[in-house]
Protein backbone atom coordinates (compact mmCIF):
# COMPACT_ATOMS: atom_id res chain seq x y z
CA UNK A 1 0.00 0.00 0.00
CA UNK A 2 1.25 3.37 -1.06
CA UNK A 3 2.01 6.63 1.47
CA UNK A 4 -0.20 9.07 1.47
CA UNK A 5 1.31 12.15 0.05
CA UNK A 6 -0.15 14.42 2.66
CA UNK A 7 1.02 12.22 5.74
CA UNK A 8 2.27 14.34 8.67
CA UNK A 9 3.69 14.22 11.89
CA UNK A 10 4.03 16.47 15.19
CA UNK A 11 4.57 16.80 19.08
CA UNK A 12 1.77 17.94 20.36
CA UNK A 13 1.66 19.74 23.83
CA UNK A 14 -0.57 18.02 25.39
CA UNK A 15 -1.38 18.73 29.72
CA UNK A 16 2.01 18.99 30.30
CA UNK A 17 3.13 16.31 28.05
CA UNK A 18 4.37 16.09 24.70
CA UNK A 19 2.34 13.66 22.41
CA UNK A 20 4.07 12.62 19.07
CA UNK A 21 1.46 11.93 16.56
CA UNK A 22 1.29 11.56 12.55
CA UNK A 23 -1.65 12.25 10.67
CA UNK A 24 -2.76 11.18 6.78
CA UNK A 25 -5.66 11.25 4.50
CA UNK A 26 -8.70 13.09 3.78
CA UNK A 27 -12.16 13.28 5.15
CA UNK A 28 -14.23 11.75 8.33
CA UNK A 29 -11.26 11.40 11.12
CA UNK A 30 -10.50 8.09 12.68
CA UNK A 31 -8.27 8.02 15.36
CA UNK A 32 -6.03 4.90 16.24
CA UNK A 33 -4.77 4.28 19.74
CA UNK A 34 -2.34 1.42 20.44
CA UNK A 35 -1.97 -1.83 22.90
CA UNK A 36 0.18 -1.36 25.93
CA UNK A 37 2.87 -3.73 24.62
CA UNK A 38 3.19 -2.26 21.31
CA UNK A 39 3.44 1.83 20.64
CA UNK A 40 1.80 3.05 17.18
CA UNK A 41 3.99 1.53 14.76
CA UNK A 42 1.40 -1.81 15.02
CA UNK A 43 -0.73 0.54 13.40
CA UNK A 44 1.69 0.40 10.25
CA UNK A 45 -0.68 -1.77 8.18
CA UNK A 46 -3.47 0.54 8.64
CA UNK A 47 -2.73 3.61 8.64
CA UNK A 48 -1.59 3.99 5.22
CA UNK A 49 -4.79 1.48 4.20
CA UNK A 50 -7.19 3.81 6.48
CA UNK A 51 -5.91 7.40 4.77
CA UNK A 52 -7.20 5.90 1.55
CA UNK A 53 -10.47 6.49 2.55
CA UNK A 54 -10.73 9.22 5.70
CA UNK A 55 -8.72 11.08 7.87
CA UNK A 56 -6.35 9.30 10.29
CA UNK A 57 -4.37 10.03 13.33
CA UNK A 58 -2.38 7.53 15.38
CA UNK A 59 0.17 8.64 18.70
CA UNK A 60 2.32 6.75 20.80
CA UNK A 61 0.23 7.45 24.09
CA UNK A 62 1.85 9.35 27.33
CA UNK A 63 5.15 7.46 28.18
CA UNK A 64 5.08 5.30 25.20
CA UNK A 65 7.50 5.65 21.87
CA UNK A 66 8.14 9.34 20.80
CA UNK A 67 5.98 10.35 23.66
CA UNK A 68 7.01 11.85 27.01
CA UNK A 69 5.64 11.19 30.56
CA UNK A 70 6.50 13.71 33.21
CA UNK A 71 5.95 12.99 36.62
CA UNK A 72 2.41 13.01 38.54
CA UNK A 73 -1.45 12.39 37.82
CA UNK A 74 -2.85 11.88 34.40
CA UNK A 75 -5.59 10.30 32.08
CA UNK A 76 -5.11 8.67 28.67
CA UNK A 77 -8.40 9.98 27.65
CA UNK A 78 -8.02 13.50 28.60
CA UNK A 79 -4.57 13.14 26.50
CA UNK A 80 -6.81 12.17 23.90
CA UNK A 81 -8.99 15.18 24.10
CA UNK A 82 -6.19 17.63 24.51
CA UNK A 83 -4.43 16.10 21.36
CA UNK A 84 -7.18 16.59 19.50
CA UNK A 85 -8.11 19.92 20.68
CA UNK A 86 -4.24 20.63 19.89
CA UNK A 87 -5.40 20.20 16.24
CA UNK A 88 -8.42 21.90 16.54
CA UNK A 89 -10.46 18.72 15.89
CA UNK A 90 -13.83 18.44 17.20
CA UNK A 91 -15.05 14.63 16.93
CA UNK A 92 -13.91 11.33 15.46
CA UNK A 93 -13.88 7.85 15.47
CA UNK A 94 -11.82 5.97 17.57
CA UNK A 95 -10.25 2.46 16.87
CA UNK A 96 -8.52 0.84 20.15
CA UNK A 97 -6.69 -2.27 20.55
CA UNK A 98 -6.45 -4.06 24.21
CA UNK A 99 -5.44 -1.06 26.47
CA UNK A 100 -5.57 1.30 23.74
CA UNK A 101 -9.82 0.01 23.74
CA UNK A 102 -9.77 0.73 27.14
CA UNK A 103 -8.44 4.56 26.36
CA UNK A 104 -11.20 4.17 23.88
CA UNK A 105 -13.90 3.16 26.44
CA UNK A 106 -13.18 5.83 29.16
CA UNK A 107 -13.49 8.53 26.28
CA UNK A 108 -16.33 7.53 25.05
CA UNK A 109 -17.68 7.84 28.33
CA UNK A 110 -16.03 11.04 29.45
CA UNK A 111 -16.51 12.86 25.95
CA UNK A 112 -19.42 11.28 24.41
CA UNK A 113 -20.07 14.56 22.02
CA UNK A 114 -16.37 13.92 20.67
CA UNK A 115 -16.78 10.03 19.44
CA UNK A 116 -18.90 9.19 16.35
CA UNK A 117 -18.32 5.36 16.23
CA UNK A 118 -16.22 3.14 18.52
CA UNK A 119 -14.04 0.02 17.79
CA UNK A 120 -12.63 -1.86 20.53
CA UNK A 121 -10.73 -4.65 20.05
CA UNK A 122 -8.79 -7.54 22.26
CA UNK A 123 -10.26 -5.19 25.28
CA UNK A 124 -8.92 -7.15 28.52
CA UNK A 125 -11.36 -6.12 31.75
CA UNK A 126 -10.76 -5.52 35.15
CA UNK A 127 -10.34 -8.32 37.56
CA UNK A 128 -11.09 -10.92 39.01
CA UNK A 129 -8.80 -12.09 36.00
CA UNK A 130 -8.26 -16.10 35.12
CA UNK A 131 -6.04 -18.13 36.86
CA UNK A 132 -3.77 -18.22 32.90
CA UNK A 133 -3.38 -14.83 33.10
CA UNK A 134 -2.27 -14.57 37.09
CA UNK A 135 0.16 -17.26 36.21
CA UNK A 136 1.54 -15.62 33.42
CA UNK A 137 1.70 -12.27 35.56
CA UNK A 138 3.49 -13.97 38.05
CA UNK A 139 6.26 -15.92 35.80
CA UNK A 140 6.80 -12.19 34.63
CA UNK A 141 7.52 -10.43 37.77
CA UNK A 142 9.58 -13.25 38.96
CA UNK A 143 11.75 -13.13 35.89
CA UNK A 144 11.82 -8.99 36.64
CA UNK A 145 13.82 -10.16 39.60
CA UNK A 146 16.06 -12.88 38.27
CA UNK A 147 16.68 -13.10 34.55
CA UNK A 148 16.10 -9.23 33.65
CA UNK A 149 13.64 -7.72 31.07
CA UNK A 150 14.48 -9.28 27.87
CA UNK A 151 12.86 -12.97 29.69
CA UNK A 152 9.72 -10.35 30.77
CA UNK A 153 9.54 -9.24 27.72
CA UNK A 154 9.78 -13.38 26.04
CA UNK A 155 6.69 -14.29 28.69
CA UNK A 156 4.62 -11.52 27.84
CA UNK A 157 5.23 -12.34 23.94
CA UNK A 158 3.78 -15.99 24.78
CA UNK A 159 0.64 -14.34 26.73
CA UNK A 160 -0.24 -12.23 23.87
CA UNK A 161 1.55 -12.86 20.76
CA UNK A 162 1.19 -16.43 20.88
CA UNK A 163 -1.43 -16.74 23.00
CA UNK A 164 -2.95 -19.34 25.28
CA UNK A 165 -3.18 -22.57 22.66
CA UNK A 166 0.03 -22.12 20.29
CA UNK A 167 3.80 -21.78 20.38
CA UNK A 168 6.05 -19.26 19.25
CA UNK A 169 6.67 -21.29 16.22
CA UNK A 170 2.89 -20.89 14.67
CA UNK A 171 2.84 -17.39 14.53
CA UNK A 172 4.02 -14.99 11.71
CA UNK A 173 8.32 -14.82 13.14
CA UNK A 174 7.66 -10.98 11.62
CA UNK A 175 4.97 -9.96 13.82
CA UNK A 176 6.24 -11.71 16.61
CA UNK A 177 9.74 -9.96 16.51
CA UNK A 178 7.77 -6.57 15.68
CA UNK A 179 5.68 -6.50 18.77
CA UNK A 180 8.68 -7.83 20.98
CA UNK A 181 10.77 -4.74 19.62
CA UNK A 182 8.10 -2.83 20.69
CA UNK A 183 6.98 -4.06 24.08
CA UNK A 184 11.03 -3.94 25.02
CA UNK A 185 10.89 -0.08 24.81
CA UNK A 186 7.85 -0.28 26.37
CA UNK A 187 9.05 -2.21 29.34
CA UNK A 188 12.31 0.29 29.95
CA UNK A 189 9.68 3.40 30.15
CA UNK A 190 8.35 1.79 32.72
CA UNK A 191 10.88 1.18 34.97
CA UNK A 192 12.10 4.95 34.58
CA UNK A 193 8.66 6.56 34.68
CA UNK A 194 7.25 8.59 37.14
CA UNK A 195 3.76 9.55 35.90
CA UNK A 196 0.04 7.73 37.81
CA UNK A 197 -2.32 7.05 35.31
CA UNK A 198 -5.93 7.14 36.65
CA UNK A 199 -8.99 5.89 35.13
CA UNK A 200 -12.55 6.54 35.18
CA UNK A 201 -14.62 6.31 38.76
CA UNK A 202 -17.14 4.69 38.60
CA UNK A 203 -15.41 2.02 36.55
CA UNK A 204 -15.98 2.13 32.68
CA UNK A 205 -17.02 -1.78 33.09
CA UNK A 206 -19.62 -1.09 34.80
CA UNK A 207 -21.40 1.50 32.46
CA UNK A 208 -21.30 0.26 29.34
CA UNK A 209 -24.69 0.67 29.15
CA UNK A 210 -24.14 4.75 28.87
CA UNK A 211 -21.94 4.19 25.77
CA UNK A 212 -23.99 6.05 22.94
CA UNK A 213 -21.77 5.76 19.75
CA UNK A 214 -22.48 2.44 17.81
CA UNK A 215 -19.40 0.01 18.05
CA UNK A 216 -17.92 -2.76 16.69
CA UNK A 217 -16.04 -5.00 19.13
CA UNK A 218 -13.50 -7.61 17.74
CA UNK A 219 -11.54 -10.20 18.90
CA UNK A 220 -9.42 -12.94 17.79
CA UNK A 221 -10.10 -16.77 18.53
CA UNK A 222 -7.10 -17.49 19.83
CA UNK A 223 -7.00 -14.43 22.38
CA UNK A 224 -7.07 -15.48 26.04
CA UNK A 225 -9.99 -16.34 27.47
CA UNK A 226 -10.12 -13.49 29.76
CA UNK A 227 -10.43 -10.94 26.99
CA UNK A 228 -13.10 -13.59 24.94
CA UNK A 229 -15.11 -12.57 27.58
CA UNK A 230 -15.00 -8.93 28.01
CA UNK A 231 -15.21 -8.67 24.43
CA UNK A 232 -18.40 -10.70 24.60
CA UNK A 233 -19.41 -8.74 27.59
CA UNK A 234 -18.74 -5.24 25.73
CA UNK A 235 -20.84 -6.91 22.26
CA UNK A 236 -23.93 -7.15 24.96
CA UNK A 237 -23.91 -4.53 27.04
CA UNK A 238 -23.18 -1.59 24.78
CA UNK A 239 -26.75 -1.03 23.31
CA UNK A 240 -25.61 -0.26 19.63
CA UNK A 241 -22.83 -2.76 19.24
CA UNK A 242 -21.77 -5.85 17.30
CA UNK A 243 -19.16 -8.61 17.52
CA UNK A 244 -16.54 -9.83 14.66
CA UNK A 245 -13.94 -13.00 15.26
CA UNK A 246 -11.50 -13.21 13.42
CA UNK A 247 -10.54 -16.95 13.72
CA UNK A 248 -6.88 -18.09 14.13
CA UNK A 249 -5.25 -15.37 15.37
CA UNK A 250 -4.56 -13.77 18.93
CA UNK A 251 -3.90 -10.50 20.69
CA UNK A 252 -2.51 -8.61 18.23
CA UNK A 253 -5.47 -9.07 15.86
CA UNK A 254 -4.94 -6.12 13.16
CA UNK A 255 -1.34 -7.25 12.78
CA UNK A 256 -1.86 -10.72 12.41
CA UNK A 257 -5.04 -10.28 10.28
CA UNK A 258 -4.35 -6.91 9.03
CA UNK A 259 -6.49 -6.95 5.62
CA UNK A 260 -9.40 -8.55 7.50
CA UNK A 261 -9.02 -5.75 10.44
CA UNK A 262 -8.80 -2.68 7.73
CA UNK A 263 -11.66 -3.78 5.59
CA UNK A 264 -13.91 -4.61 9.08
CA UNK A 265 -12.86 -0.83 10.12
CA UNK A 266 -13.52 0.92 6.83
CA UNK A 267 -16.74 -0.75 5.94
CA UNK A 268 -17.92 -0.06 9.68
CA UNK A 269 -17.07 3.63 9.48
CA UNK A 270 -18.66 3.51 6.13
CA UNK A 271 -21.73 2.54 7.34
CA UNK A 272 -21.51 -0.61 5.12
CA UNK A 273 -21.69 -3.10 7.75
Amino acid sequence: MSRSPDTSSGRAQVLGAEISYEAAGQGQLLVLIHAGIADCRMWDEQFDAIAHHFRVIRYDLRGVGRSSMPAGAFSHHDDLKGLLKFLNLERAHVVGLSMGGSVAIDFALTYPEMVDKLVLAAVLGPPPFSQGLRDGWSAAEAAFETEGLSEVNEIEMQMWVDGPARAPGDVDPEVRAFVAAMNIDVLRREEESEGAPETLDPPAATRLADIAAPTLVIVGTGDQPDVLTYCGKLATEIPNARLELITDVAHMVNMEASDRFTELVVNFVAGKL
